[in-house]
């Protein structure tokens, strides 16, 4: 499975749409549902991920943002937006080719996003709370119609 992801991050890396990332879905019966790669370049989208793809492409062809019993497979370990992703789909197995290291090695600083996460801000990002009370009171709206939580 793993070899379709390379295939596909190779073609669209080698026409300069994105980097060396590609990922495939699986279905519970191991039918290949979608595979898709990084193209970020190409579309001037930095949510443009090979895994975000994949899922984008998957759900569309289910019908459903719910992907259980679903696998991924990707030629890189999922950034934190990717990684965030997957879990709000409901994929529970995941696979990948090279890690976080190898990935720093050429250039990609995900890791820098990860220390962040783990309150190390290096300078990445300010961030602080604005206008809580109207926010909230959006949150309590929905809350009160009973909309569906995924």
């Amino acid at each position: 499975m793993m070899k379709l992801g390379v295939e596909e991050a190779r073609r669209t890396m080698n026409q300069n749409l994105g980097g060396p990332f590609g990922a495939v879905i699986l279905d519970e019966d191991d039918n290949v549902i979608a595979v898709a790669s990084n193209t970020v370049l190409g579309s001037n989208d930095p949510t443009a991920h090979a895994e975000i793809n994949a899922l984008r492409k998957a759900g569309e062809k289910l019908g459903t943002h719910d992907l259980s019993g679903c696998k991924l497979y990707a030629t890189g370990y999922p950034c934190p937006m990717c990684l965030s992703a997957i879990i709000w789909s409901n994929i529970k197995e995941v696979y990948y080719g090279t890690d976080l290291s190898e990935a720093e090695n050429i250039g990609f600083r995900d890791q820098q996003i990860y220390d962040f996460l783990n309150g190390h801000n290096v300078g990445l990002l300010n961030i602080k709370q604005k206008a809580h009370d109207i926010c909230l009171e959006l949150f309590q709206e929905y809350d009160d119609k009973n909309k569906e939580i995924y």
